[in-house]
């Protein structure tokens, strides 16, 4: 075999490695791009259900009108923004306030026997069940996009074709994350 033959083989290889490693990353985007989506669904299923929950709380609770507003703020934020890490922000704020609507409704006894209401609380449940799991897909997809885009030798594809890190959809209250302190 001659020098050129050699070196044409090399070059060969090289360039089906690059459009190997190039695929990978295509592949990696779509599904972080496919996990996002998954959580996009989740969110607006949350959000549809909201004014449902509020409407059927507002008749209960007379005194909590600011709760009721804060929750149909943060609901109009959350589907405005753009950005996964202010998503994620507002969502948790979301959720906590939703929260604390749940826990405000023990005090309304007629309230917590209301069947729409708790249809309503079954279902909000379940959404964030559903949120939870789409969270963790997405975050994982997200890990493994990363991983190639900063390890060698894919990382020299990624910076030739533009492919960057992606977001992961945190948690950003650190109450949140907490240890809760259980005493007897």
């Amino acid at each position: 075999m001659s020098t050129t033959s050699i070196t044409l083989i090399v070059v060969g290889l090289l360039v089906v490695f690059f459009i190997a490693i190039y695929n990978k990353l295509v592949r990696l985007k779509n599904l972080v791009e496919e996990g996002w989506s998954g959580i996009d669904v989740q969110l607006k299923r949350r959000a549809n259900l909201i004014p449902n929950l509020i409407e059927t709380v507002k008749g209960y609770m007379g005194h909590e009108r600011e709760l009721l507003t804060k929750v149909t703020e943060l609901r109009a934020q959350s589907m405005s923004a753009q950005d996964v890490g202010e998503k994620g922000r507002l969502e948790g704020l979301l959720s906590r306030s939703l929260a604390n609507v749940f826990a405000v409704a023990e005090g309304y006894p007629d309230l917590k026997a209301n069947q729409n209401f708790l249809d309503l609380q079954n279902q909000l449940s379940d959404i964030e069940d559903q949120i939870q799991l789409a969270r963790r897909y997405y975050n994982g997809t997200v890990r493994n996009l990363n991983i190639k885009v900063e390890s060698f030798p894919s990382n020299i594809v990624a910076g030739m074709f533009n492919f960057i890190k992606a977001e992961f959809f945190e948690i950003e209250d650190d109450a949140d994350r907490a240890v809760p302190s259980v005493q007897f």
